[in-house]
């Protein structure tokens, strides 16, 4: 067994090395002796982590040549007839970007290249739709779980900026990345959260779910019941803006699955929230009887069973043991 090990070949990649320390582990773990790693072995693995590095470094590369196709100036008028061109070779870059920093790793070094500073003061601001969505893909791509690049992001102004775009982008798809590259900043991230705020992020979301974009009005709401969640400190702000009634409205359009998430973030407005408990009962919002209608409808749809459940819930929250205004009764 021992001896097969020895003999394995391994791809000379990361995945390699990592198979090869697993199997050491692994060897560790057993009864058996480690047996000393064979001169082979050795070689192997210092060729492997050649690699590695030298890839690591390729993929810098690739990003300062990205950098130099969106550092070049605008077409002037007489390169007009190229000006296409141009722009699909500044779209690929932007894409080729956004995979390179999938990778953490990549994600600080363009930080440190200026190519977030970049997107920024050109590109989420940039004539063609086309470059401002994929400038606000990069920094989302940038800013997912990396603290470093999210603070450094914030500190240069990106979130003004994105939930401009978000309001009042002409274009749909700007609209949808610059809500998830928001999405970015401020989950789970003390300061982005603070920036959101201070900035009316939560209007931001609510005219969201009042577009007529599908993703978008999923996208905020899904949004909102997750910052209402990990955040119930915020739920008197949110309250006090007339969500709630907000919230109802838009409910009362034609169904659509994203109301499940609406009406998760109205259960979580009524919870431990006096306030938002008594704007739910309000007889004028009517919203009992929508409950019951709604519950109806999805009654028996397997799809639709998280809904349904937010439904009922909103509904024993509200209105169970609640006396009719009307004949006394509990309803």
């Amino acid at each position: 067994m021992a001896e097969n090990r020895q003999n394995r070949r391994y791809p000379q990649n990361l995945q390699g090395v990592l198979q090869l320390a697993v199997e050491a582990g692994s060897a560790a773990e057993g009864p058996a002796p480690v047996e000393p790693m064979s001169e082979e072995r050795k070689t192997w693995l210092r060729e492997a982590l050649a690699d590695i590095c030298k890839g690591q470094m390729d993929e810098v590369e690739q990003m300062k040549q990205c950098l130099a196709i969106l550092h070049r100036e605008e077409a002037s008028e007489r390169e007009r007839d190229d000006e296409e061109d141009e722009e699909d070779e500044r779209e690929s870059a932007f894409e080729m970007l956004s995979e390179l920093c999938e990778n953490l790793d990549n994600a600080r070094d363009l930080m440190i290249l200026g190519g977030l500073d970049l997107c920024i003061s050109q590109y989420l601001c940039h004539s063609q739709s086309g470059l401002r969505w994929r400038a606000a893909q990069l920094i989302a791509s940038c800013a997912q779980n990396m603290p470093q690049v999210q603070i450094h992001l914030l500190s240069i102004g990106v979130l003004p900026k994105l939930l401009q775009l978000i309001d009042s982008d002409p274009n749909s798809t700007v609209r949808v990345k610059a809500l998830y590259a928001m999405s970015c900043l401020v989950r789970e991230q003390e300061a982005g959260l603070q920036a959101f705020l201070s900035n009316d992020g939560f209007s931001v979301l609510m005219r969201g779910m009042q577009s007529e974009n599908e993703k978008l009005r999923t996208k905020s709401a899904f949004l909102l019941l997750n910052l209402l969640t990990a955040h119930p400190e915020q739920k008197g702000t949110v309250v006090s803006m007339g969500m709630v009634q907000q919230l109802v409205s838009v409910l009362r359009a034609p169904h659509s699955p994203f109301h499940e998430h609406v009406l998760g973030a109205l259960c979580c407005l009524v919870e431990d929230c006096p306030q938002g408990l008594k704007d739910c009962r309000n007889p004028a919002l009517g919203l009992e009887e929508l409950l019951k209608q709604r519950g109806t409808e999805l009654q028996g749809k397997e799809e639709s069973q998280e809904e349904l459940d937010f439904c009922e819930r909103l509904r024993v929250l509200c209105f169970h043991g609640q006396q009719s205004d009307d004949n006394g009764m509990d309803r």
